[in-house]
């Protein structure tokens, strides 16, 4: 097989990347008649087109092979880059943007833990390029050839790829005091659920309802949501008491201690099995990557990835009143006193958790 040019390679990912030739060019530093020459270069020596010219552009079946080879190639680039530095501290370590280093990773985790995780990779002069999206989404990343690593939610090993367990993210739901104490003053219930508005970050985002079904042994929960994109939002939102939001404990730990948010559902929490998948290649980069990687989750995420797959299966309990945590309750009676609640907003909560299951469930569930 001939040999590709290296030039034509980061053209196609320059394309696929920026989404139009205008901007791949701009990104190349060259025209935008030399992207398309060597664009059409390269098809001709493939024997198929490699693009579907569509809003946006998409990558076909045979372009999606050669944007992997064109990660792999960086990869090597890195790979040298970090020897030579080895060698002469006097090199530089700092490559060229076509020899970034791309991983996936989902937001909340770029949140949490990750980014520290990262940064001794970052000080000796990985040049990392980290794209984000939903911890359900960062596998089609590593799939598409766009990443040569990601941390997510699936535990589908791609061929030619391996994968390890890290663990599992905590997720629960939380509310301001006042909120809490307007509109749900006995916590999260099956009963309530239905009625108050989760604060989701896009229409992708699943997780409120996940965390409905699992902290209540439900399917298909049929829940109200408004959307504000980004974790911080999402809070901020919550803090002006907007609505609920479920995320993960690690982020919100501190608010939690210091009470300016409420754990609306004590004893629930939702548990996320989080992979590092990446290139079943012998590569310094990756090395270093899947030890950082698997170091900082075993000091930051819960348990094994397999046990958190197990625990959304069993259903949990339903907590009584009198269950509620002692710091809890104690929010919630300040809240009140402070805010004053109406009559009217009071009476929506249930008498009592001790409603039937079934009932519950019945309403809530979507046919």
């Amino acid at each position: 097989m001939n040999t590709f040019d290296p030039m034509a390679l980061e053209c196609l990912a320059a394309i696929v990347k920026e989404g139009g030739f205008e901007r791949a060019a701009a990104r190349m530093s060259i025209t935008q008649s030399a992207v398309s020459q060597r664009l059409r270069s390269l098809e001709e020596q493939v024997g198929t087109v490699l693009i579907v010219r569509s809003r946006p552009i998409v990558a076909t079946s045979a372009g999606s092979l050669l944007l992997k080879h064109a990660m792999q190639m960086r990869l090597l680039r890195a790979d040298l880059q970090r020897d030579l530095k080895d060698l002469s501290q006097g090199a530089s370590c700092l490559g060229a943007d076509q020899d970034l280093v791309a991983i996936a990773i989902d937001s909340h985790s770029i949140a949490t833990w990750a980014l520290p995780a990262l940064d001794r990779l970052a000080c000796q002069g990985l040049t990392l390029e980290i794209i984000t999206d939903h911890q359900d989404c960062t596998h089609d990343r590593l799939v598409q050839g766009q990443a040569l690593g990601c941390v997510t939610t699936a535990q589908q090993v791609v061929r030619g790829c391996k994968v390890e367990p890290l663990g599992a993210m905590q997720y629960v739901a939380v509310a301001h005091p006042e909120f809490v104490a307007r509109h749900c003053p006995h916590g999260l219930t099956p009963h309530n659920a239905r009625s108050l508005p989760f604060v989701a970050s896009d229409r992708k985002d699943d997780l409120q309802r996940q965390f409905v079904d699992h902290a209540f042994g439900l399917k298909l929960a049929s829940i109200r949501q408004l959307y504000v994109p980004g974790l911080e939002a999402q809070l901020r939102a919550v803090r002006a008491q907007w609505g609920v939001c479920v995320v993960p404990k690690l982020y919100v730990r501190d608010q939690l201690v210091r009470g300016e948010l409420l754990n609306i559902a004590p004893g629930k929490s939702l548990p996320m099995a989080l992979y590092w998948h990446c290139w079943s290649l012998q590569s310094a980069s990756i090395e270093a990557l899947t030890q950082a990687f698997t170091g900082a989750a075993l000091a930051a995420l819960d348990g094994s990835a397999s046990d958190a797959d197990e625990a959304p299966r069993r259903r949990p309990q339903v907590r009584a009143d009198s269950d509620m945590e002692p710091a809890y309750t104690r929010a919630v009676a300040s809240a009140r006193r402070s805010n004053k609640p109406s009559k009217t907003a009071a009476a929506m909560e249930p008498a009592s958790h001790a409603e039937s299951a079934a009932s519950n469930a019945t309403a809530l569930c979507s046919v």
